[in-house]
């Protein structure tokens, strides 16, 4: 009997394990987490939130610079100077232009120990053009797997919802151009970044009007989110905006903020903010009124 009372508990322990992992999957990382910046990155805190989810200072940390416009990038590259003051000590860049460089199994090989994956900003399609279908995003995603953390700010937020905003190559002003699949750590989300500082808040409601079944979330300079499993936080000195056809804020805005220390859930798309106990927002409404696509925030 005892034998017995014992499987049926592992069983079930096995179930609501798997159903956990069902959950959490449905559109953040099933494992690992992620590190969502929005360029400008100041605050040391979201570096050091970064190290302290790759394992702490002595973590192997790869960093990816090529959205950005250089051919070479060395260990003493200056980029890495934010990581190190957040105190990482073992990290090593990665870089390359050519895809067939990226499918070779030496180039990506340090990878396979890697507990972080920072991405640095430039332009997030040639992430795409470098990366994309390569052995070296293979591992990337193999980093989440094993528990590990994938960061990244400007284009290196971008880059890890599954829609890419701002992904042309000509401009960065185009939001939906001639690169538009991410590498989609974010299923179903579309991600901008340098909201504020650079006067972009309106311009995720016209991706979100033509893909209504995406989420979009903008990001603000200096500010992040850190998701696992389908919740995130805010953190940083900014806010995020989010964009969602299902949940409209008021009168039929378009969007609506979300400020430092508040979480949101990916699966139901609720945002819900600290006080004395966890409260969903106000005004936030289901549904889609017909007003929507008249109105503007």
């Amino acid at each position: 009997m005892r034998i017995a009372n014992s499987c049926v508990f592992v069983l079930t322990a096995l179930v609501l394990a798997s159903t956990t992992l069902a959950v959490a999957a449905e559109v953040g990382p099933t494992n690992g987490s992620l590190v969502v910046a929005g360029g400008g990155v100041k605050d040391p805190a979201i570096y050091e939130r970064f190290v302290s989810l790759a394992g702490g200072p002595e973590a192997p940390i790869v960093v990816i610079p090529t959205a950005g416009s250089g051919e070479t990038y060395g260990d003493f590259w200056p980029g890495l100077q934010r990581l190190r003051d957040a105190g990482a000590v073992n990290l090593k860049v990665l870089h390359t232009r050519d895809p067939k460089e990226a499918n070779r199994e030496e180039f990506a090989a340090p990878l396979l120990e890697a507990r972080g994956v920072w991405f640095s900003g430039g332009r997030q399609w040639r992430l795409v053009d470098a990366y994309f279908g390569t052995r070296t995003l293979t591992e990337i995603r193999g980093v989440l797997e094993r528990g590990g953390v994938i960061g990244g700010s400007s284009a290196g937020a971008t880059i890890q919802g599954s829609y890419l905003v701002r992904g042309d190559s000509s401009t960065n002003t185009i939001m939906m151009g001639d690169h538009t699949e991410g590498f989609g750590f974010l299923a179903n989300v579309g991600i901008d970044q340098h909201l504020i500082q650079r006067n972009r808040h309106f311009d995720l409601v016209e991706v979100i009007e033509a893909h209504p079944e995406l989420l979009g979330i903008g990001l603000d300079e200096d500010t992040a989110i850190v998701v696992r499993g389908d919740t995130f936080e805010v953190m940083g000195n900014g806010y995020v905006a989010i964009y969602d056809s299902t949940n409209v804020v008021g009168d039929g805005w378009k969007f609506y903020f979300l400020a430092p220390g508040d979480r949101y859930d990916l699966s139901t798309r609720r945002p819900t903010r600290e006080t004395h106990s966890r409260e969903p927002f106000e005004h936030v409404i289901a549904g889609q009124p017909e007003s929507v696509g008249d109105s503007t925030n």
